[in-house]
This record gives structure tokens, C-alpha cells and sequence, in this order.
């Protein structure tokens, strides 16, 4: 994952179809920017294979207009409408963190193409929270799908920065891929056992090596291992504590890999009613942030003025200096000949001084 991770995000970027998750993204989208003082853009994404709604356009400025009389913030409208997901990126680019609501796809176009949020996830690179419940308050509980890798401290960074007052529960669920291959080996089932024990203490110590660098929150980390298909696990764990977000790291794919090997994101995607935040391992930062980070270090020194005082030269003006002496024009031809090269030291001739 990118240590450019952009958190708090600055920019906001809401997607909606207009839809009752369309309105839910819209509302969580509003309180995020609130609550980090961000800047919120809405864009519209038309259904696959249709055209987008006549007044799109005007409902959605209607919606930056309401959204920022409502929660003091700074909402405006992207005039271009977006046919297919990758009318969305140039958008997406700008953008610390995308706020999906899109009204669920389903059919063989979906199975063939691919839903529009997986595709979307794929091409992005940019934190995504697919938003499905109504948006009433600030995230107050989150639980984090960790696989100890240092992309898990990572996500854990980001769960802090989306909320910081809120309780986050660190869930990992324990593979029985390998017990299912001992089993096939015929090995005892006190065996197989002592190894699912082990690799349950195994878990419980990465564990407490995830939380132990958030000494001073520990009151709000929790955390479970359980045991099971990862992305099953972590919705019944979900459903169990309650937590209103569902946070998931996600790796690099294709189209291809998604259709043969579905990610534990796409999958608790599929399987959860609640929202989710997917963050890609390869993370990019924001376009606009990194210019504003180039400009400003590659800035020259500024030079301050007095008010109403004309800018003195870059250098010194050497009409002013040559113009004005008395004796120049009883000057010799050598003495002559000496101050034309000085002035041609100065980008100055002779035609410059009226001469």
C-alpha cells in the first residue's frame, strides 16, 4: 500500500445514479466532508446501457446545492455526466477518496461485463466506500478484515483517520484450506487439531503485535480470529459486534482473476448488507494533492513589496545609470565604446537609451 495514503481525505468525490443508495452515498458523503472539512463533488453514473436520466444535470446540482446549505460545506456539481465507469476517472484522479451508491446490477450483462462497482475497483486505485445503509451519524464502530501483512497496520492507519473517536474491532479469520489438504492425506484428526490450535495461537500473537503500537487507544481496539472462509467470516463477525463499516484491504486484478479467483473484497461486497471501504494495496495519490506537493516545493523565494511603491528592477537599469551622466556625450570614442559593452552586458543598446 502507498505510504502517500492521503488521510483525512481533502476531496471527496460522491457517486450516485439517483438511487435510494445513490441518496444514502450522497447523505454519508455530505457527513464525511463535514467532519474533515473536505470538498465534495458529485458526479453521475447512468445505469449500464442507458442513457443518462434528461435532468441529471439539474438534480444533481440540486443536490450540491441542498447538501451545502445543509451541512455548511463545499459541494459542487460535475457538469459532465458519465456513461460508463470510465467516464468516472478523470473525475476519480482528483480525488483522496470515492463515496459509491449505485443500485445493484444484476443479469448476464453483469456476469459477462462485470458489476460496475468490481470494475470500477479494479481501474480506480482510490480508497472506495460502498455505501448501502441510510447515513445518519459518523461511523462509530468499524471492524478491520487484517491478514497481518504490513498492509494490515496500514488499513488499521486509515480506520483511525476515517473516524477517530469511533471503536475499531481487528477480525482475521483462520484458513481451513490446509486442514482440508491433511484430511485428503489421511492424517489423524488429533493431528489436524494441534494444527488448528497452533495456528490459532499463531494468529492471537500476530495479533496482539498489530494492536500493540495503539497503546493509547487500546480502549477502543478490539479484536477476534475465527475460523473459516475469510470473507464469510468476517460478515458473521460484522453481523455479531454490530460495526457499521466493514474495512478490507484489496489487491491488484484483472477481469479474468476476478471471474476465476474472487477477491475477499468482492466477496464480502457480495455477501454484506452494510457498507464497506476497500482500499487497494496499489494505492495512487491524488493528482491534484501531488501537484499542490511539487509546486510547493519547487516554489521560487518570494519577494515582498512595499504597497503602492513600483517593483524595483531584476537588475539595474543602466539607462538610468549611463542616460543621466553629464558627461557622455563629451565623452571619447573609447570612453563611448566602454559603456556600450557594458550596457550589452545588460541586454541594453544604444537604441534602448534613444539614442
Amino acid at each position: 500500500m502507498s505510504k502517500g495514503f492521503a488521510m483525512p481525505p481533502r476531496t471527496l468525490l460522491a457517486v450516485t445514479d439517483f438511487s435510494p443508495r445513490g441518496n444514502n452515498a450522497l447523505s454519508r458523503a455530505a457527513l464525511l466532508s463535514a467532519q474533515h472539512g473536505a470538498t465534495l463533488k458529485l458526479v453521475y453514473l447512468a445505469y449500464p446501457g442507458e442513457a443518462p436520466l434528461a435532468d441529471a444535470a439539474t438534480r444533481l446540482a440540486h443536490h450540491a446545492l441542498q447538501l451545502s446549505q445543509r451541512h455548511g460545506i463545499r459541494a459542487c456539481a460535475v457538469s459532465r455526466l458519465a456513461f460508463t465507469v470510465e467516464d468516472l476517472l478523470p473525475e476519480v484522479r482528483r480525488a483522496d477518496l470515492v463515496v459509491w451508491g449505485t443500485a445493484p446490477v444484476r443479469g448476464l450483462r453483469s456476469f459477462f461485463m462485470g458489476k460496475p462497482v468490481e470494475r470500477f475497483l479494479r481501474a480506480a486505485r482510490r480508497p472506495v466506500l460502498v455505501v448501502r445503509r441510510e447515513a445518519k451519524h459518523d461511523y462509530r464502530s468499524l471492524i478491520v478484515a487484517v491478514d497481518f501483512t504490513q498492509a494490515s497496520r496500514a488499513l488499521v492507519d486509515v480506520s483511525f483517520a476515517l473516524n477517530k473517536s469511533a471503536q475499531v474491532e481487528l477480525f482475521h479469520a483462520v484458513s481451513t484450506a490446509n486442514e482440508g489438504k491433511l484430511r485428503y492425506a489421511e492424517v489423524s484428526d488429533h493431528a489436524i487439531k494441534a494444527y488448528r490450535n497452533a495456528c490459532r495461537r499463531y494468529a492471537q500473537d500476530r495479533m496482539f503485535w498489530l494492536t500493540d503500537s495503539y497503546d493509547s487507544r487500546r480502549n477502543r481496539v478490539l479484536s477476534a480470529v475465527g475460523h473459516g472462509d475469510a470473507a464469510r467470516q468476517t460478515v458473521v463477525q460484522q453481523e455479531n459486534s454490530g460495526a457499521e463499516l466493514i474495512v478490507v484491504g484489496r489487491h491488484p486484478s484483472t477481469r479474468l482473476s476476478d471471474l476465476f479467483f474472487e477477491s475477499t473484497a468482492n466477496r464480502i461486497l457480495g455477501l454484506s448488507s452494510t457498507d464497506v471501504l476497500v482500499v487497494p494495496h496499489d494505492y495512487e495519490p491524488a493528482s491534484v494533492a501531488s501537484a499542490v506537493e511539487r509546486l510547493s516545493s519547487d516554489s521560487p523565494a518570494v519577494r515582498r513589496v512595499r504597497a503602492g511603491a513600483p517593483e524595483p528592477p531584476a537588475l539595474p537599469n543602466p539607462a538610468a545609470v549611463f542616460a543621466r551622466a553629464p558627461e557622455l556625450d563629451q565623452a571619447g570614442p573609447g570612453e563611448t565604446a566602454r559603456r556600450q559593452s557594458t550596457l550589452l552586458s545588460f541586454g541594453w543598446s544604444a537604441a534602448a537609451m534613444g539614442r
